[in-house]
Parts: C-alpha cells; structure tokens; sequence
C-alpha cells in the first residue's frame, strides 16, 4: 500500500533521532517503508528549490502520492517507468472520470507542475535519460507591451483552457467589520458582546491589520521574528509614515527576498504587543517548559538584537537569516546567558508561548467567518484574500495618483498609456514579490467594477488600519 507521511509525524517518528531538512519533509510510503530513493530525496530538495512554504510542500507530495499510485495500480510501473501513454491514461482518469471524482483543469495544472518538476529534476540527475512530458516552444509577448517576445518552452500537459482563480479581495469597510465582529468578537454595531471576545481578539487583529497593510503572504507573516520587528520598531522612531523593513531570501517565494513598507502606526501597535500579550506568553512559555512541546527546537542566543549560534568549537555567531527556512525560524529558542530557555524567538505566540503555524492562523480567520456568519454578516474571509484586498487598494492608489500627475493636454494613447500604468504595476509587482509582472496585471481586471469602492479606502490603506475599538477601549 502506498501511503503519504506528513511532516510532521515524520519528525515526531524520528524525534530521537539527530535533525536534519529531511526529516522536515513529507514522505511516499509503499508498505511502511520509503518507496524510491531517488523520489524521497526529490521531495526533500523541494525547500532548496524554492518550495519553501509547508502548504505547498503538503501540494508538491499529495499530487506525486496521485501519481505514483495510479501508476502502480492502473498501470503496473515504477515512477521512474513512466511514458506519455501513461501521461494521456492519466489525463483521462483525472479529468474525464465521473463528476465525483475528476478534479477541475486548474487543479490538473497543479498536478502538472508538480510532476513536471519531478521529471525535470530526475533528467538533469540523470535518473532518466527522458521525461513521459511532451514540449514545444512557443512565443510570449513581455507584459511590458513594447513589442518584445521572447520563445519559453511549454509543458504540452497543460490546458490552455483552465482560467486563473478570481481575485478575492475585501473592501475596507468590510474588513473593519470582519476585524472587530470576527477576530475581536464585537457586535456589529462595535459594541462589547460578553462572552463572546476571543481571549486572544487583540492579537488576531494585529496579525490581520499585519496582512492587509504590507500584502505579505500567510507563511511570511507568521513566520517573523521579534528581533526583526524590534528592530523595525527602532527604525520607526520619530517616524509618523511607512518603515522598509527586508524580507530575507528564505522567506519569500523564489528565494528572491524583497523590501515591504510597515506602516508606523502599525509598528507601534506591534510594540505593545510585544511589552504585554507576548511578554505575558514568554512568562507561562519558561513557568511550563515550552520547549519540551516543541518539535525538535534550534536553540540560539542573542546579542545585540541579533541572533547567535554556538559553532562546534563553542564559540557564538551571528546566524545567516538569509538562509533559515520559515520552518526553522518557528523552531528557534532563545538561550538565556545560564543556558536555559527564555523564549521562542518567533513574533506570534499562543497563549503558553508556543509559535502559531500557518495552518493554525487559517483556522483562526475559518472561526472568525463564522462568527460574522452567525452575526448575519456574509463574510468568508481567509488570510491570502488579504494580500489580495491590499493588492488592488494599491494599485488603484499609485494609479490614481499617477493621473493626477497627467495634464489634461497630454496624450494618453498606445505606449504613453502603457508607460503611465507600468510603474504603479511594478511597484505592486515589487511589493508582493511576483517574479513576472504578467501575475500583477490580473489585479487591473478587477479595478474598473469597484473603482469608487476602492477610492474611498485607499488613501486609509496607506495610512494604516484604525485602530480597533477594544484597543481603545483598553487604553
């Protein structure tokens, strides 16, 4: 029986065992035992070939787990046996099955690029001397709209039919009301509701005002640290606007690192966080041994406001956030100068001290939508339709405001047109980290429909979110 291991029971298995990336890897099982090798170290390459984020890690392995089972039940072969018959045997199977079960054709383009990756990658290791995919080059106009083209070579598997997912987004003022109804369990006319506030509503706000602000995608915001928010903190002072603050590499998509812009008032509601909820979670973190509910912690030190590592001869040194996955970053434990644990050193604690995963947080927004449901709210909010709703509300500010740049005698056809929207376009590319600004051009479909929504609320987005009426409250 072939059967996929998740990450995480996969470390817990192997808790006595000495750490290392692969054990924080999913795992194809046939019978108990690792069914190829060359395949389980595939998977376990994934986070270095810019497969960072859990969430796609768990993607990457169900869609090979699909394949390497039809494979071995339909057709009687070995992953690396593969041919295009099976390809075309596959396609049938997963698309043309009964309604039940065929999946959509975004989803088969999902399983595509997984596999593709797969066969690619066993070429060049010279595993397989082919790939079952069958290619040709085709010509793509730049986004730019200058007329260049450049030849890409294209996966024939895919299907040009399948349509890009909608642009999810969420007005301004609908997103207040998601805040203080959901997250901070108000009534809907913002009035205290007893009983229902989430003990933990403050922080949950923050964590949401966090994503819409800065469009920073779920696994990067939760994956922060407080070192590197303290230092934001500092560099904010005497500041009233927005603060760069630098994605390192390893955690944004593509490994390509970017800069973000928090605004100050945001920061400041991040200092009180730390000075409070997050110190009060430190305090049970240390009373309960934290670090012993925590799947095979990092231990670390700091100085300065920058975080040490013991190297073999005992010394320590600053450690290369560059290169430590969003993972690790959520493992790490502060040493105090006696050795013992002080802290994790992630941003966002639960209630005991312990770093909030990514999946953690999509259950948080889940119960808040259904909060605002039962409050007769339609919401059905989830953290990613944030970076959308910040998405749009920016480019619809930089458009607006490069207009207002244009004189009324200026001609505004062809190129001039293309020239006056190509900036604010890659300024939103820069800020979501999109590698090809083809990906930010879907968000200009979405501006002519609700542009007088959008232009009421943009110039707030900026600016940063209000401040929730039970922060107010409590000051």
């Amino acid at each position: 029986m072939i059967t996929l291991l998740e990450a995480g029971a996969r470390a817990a298995a192997e808790s006595g065992k000495a750490w290392t990336r692969t054990t924080r890897a999913p795992a194809i099982l046939r019978d108990g035992a690792p069914y190829d090798p060359h395949l389980e170290r595939f998977i376990a390459d994934l986070p270095l070939n810019g497969v960072r984020s859990q969430h796609s890690l768990r993607s990457y392995a169900y869609d090979l787990l699909v394949w390497v089972r039809f494979l071995d039940e339909a057709r009687g072969k070995a992953v690396w046996q593969a041919t295009r018959e099976d390809v075309d045997a596959y396609h049938r199977a997963r698309r043309h099955d009964d309604a039940a079960n065929s999946i959509s054709a975004a989803s088969w383009n999902r399983a595509v690029a997984a596999l593709d990756k797969l066969y690619r990658w066993a070429v060049e290791d010279g595993i397989i001397t082919q790939s079952p995919f069958a290619y040709r080059d085709v010509w793509r106009r730049m986004p730019s709209g200058r007329g260049r083209t450049i030849t890409v070579t294209r996966n024939q598997a895919y299907e040009r039919a399948a349509k890009r997912s909608d642009v999810k987004f969420i007005t301004i003022d609908d997103y207040r009301r998601f805040r203080d109804v959901g997250l901070l369990g108000l009534t809907p006319e913002g009035s205290e509701r007893p009983g229902a506030r989430d003990r933990n509503g403050s922080r949950n706000a923050l964590f949401a005002d966090l994503l819409i602000s800065t469009g920073l995608r779920l696994e990067e915001a939760s994956s922060l640290l407080a070192v590197e928010i303290e230092e934001a903190i500092r560099a904010s002072a005497g500041r009233d606007k927005q603060v760069a603050f630098r994605l390192p590499a390893s955690l944004t998509k593509g490994d390509k690192g970017r800069t973000i812009r928090i605004p100050a008032s945001l920061l400041a509601r991040l200092r009180s966080y730390l000075e409070v909820e997050r110190a009060v979670a430190v305090e049970k973190f240390k009373m309960r041994g934290g670090i012993k509910r925590m799947s095979a912690a990092l231990t670390c030190g700091v100085n300065a406001g920058r975080i040490e590592v013991a190297t073999a001869s005992g010394e320590r040194r600053p450690m290369r956030l560059e290169t430590v996955t969003p993972d690790e970053r959520r493992r790490l434990v502060i040493l105090g100068s006696d050795g013992a644990p002080v802290e994790p050193a992630a941003l966002w604690l639960s209630e005991v001290g312990l770093p909030i995963a990514p999946n953690t947080w999509e259950v948080t927004f889940t119960r808040a939508s259904r909060r605002c449901q039962a409050a007769g709210l339609a919401f059905d909010v989830n953290p990613h339709q944030l970076r959308h709703s910040f998405a749009v509300h920016m480019l619809a500010l930089l458009i607006r405001q490069r207009f207002g740049e244009v004189s009324k005698d200026d001609d505004l056809s062809g190129a001039a047109y293309r020239r006056l929207l190509g900036d604010p376009l890659q300024q939103v590319q820069r800020l979501l980290g999109h590698s090809s600004l083809a990906t930010t051009y879907i968000y200009l479909d979405h501006l002519a429909g609700c542009q007088d929504t959008v232009d009421v609320a943009v110039e707030e987005l900026l600016s940063g979110i209000d401040t929730p009426q039970s922060t107010k409250v409590a000051a």
